[in-house]
């Protein structure tokens, strides 16, 4: 009974998200082992806010970090076409969280200041980027809008990438979709913003 009544004082007295969610401290975050999982992909070797959000789902985060680990680091997709869809979505569902996290991701996969401004504008300058770029941005503008993109698009990015990154960057976008649509359901907010 006092194990709850201390949980409940800690939830209390615990940063929340936007939508009233608290976010787990350290020492409420279980199972330790997954936690020490998830910290190990992480900057730092820390929880972000999302996955204090996550953690309150230990089976859901568990699944979350095993498909985002394999997108981040597992796959064949090169990484400047990863974190142009990433950075796309983020502007495209005003996913603020998203783009904080990623834009030195973006910029570590050999993107420029210059290509996250066009991304900002939605202006994807052919000066700027190379082919397979265009082709994913167009493909993440098209699934993240429309959900279904047109067979043209799909077309022009299968002649650019091997069918195998085209199923990993189809799936990039898919799943940077599901992950923006659930912090702002959830209003998790930036680190800075809440500790």
């Amino acid at each position: 009974m006092t194990s709850l009544l201390l949980a409940a004082l800690l939830a209390a007295s615990s940063p929340t998200t936007k939508t009233g969610i608290p976010y787990l401290t350290d020492d409420q975050a279980q199972p330790k082992e997954l936690v020490k999982t998830i910290e190990s992909r992480r900057p730092g070797g820390k929880l972000l806010n999302l996955d204090r959000v996550l953690l309150h789902s230990p089976n859901f985060a568990k699944g979350w970090n095993t498909m985002f680990a394999a997108i981040r680091n597992q796959l064949s997709l090169p990484g400047d076409l990863r974190e142009i869809a990433i950075m796309t979505i983020a502007v495209l569902n005003k996913a603020d969280y998203e783009w904080i996290q990623h834009e030195p991701e973006f910029l570590k996969a050999g993107g420029t200041k210059e290509q996250l401004a066009a991304i900002k504008r939605l202006k994807a300058d052919p000066k700027l980027f190379k082919p397979a770029e265009l082709a994913a941005f167009q493909l993440t503008v098209e699934m993240t809008r429309d959900v279904k993109p047109k067979q043209a698009t799909i077309d022009k990015v299968r002649k650019l990438l091997p069918d195998e990154q085209t199923v990993e960057l189809i799936g990039t976008i898919a799943g940077y979709n599901m992950v923006s649509r659930f912090l702002l359901a959830t209003g998790v907010e930036a680190e800075d913003s809440t500790r």
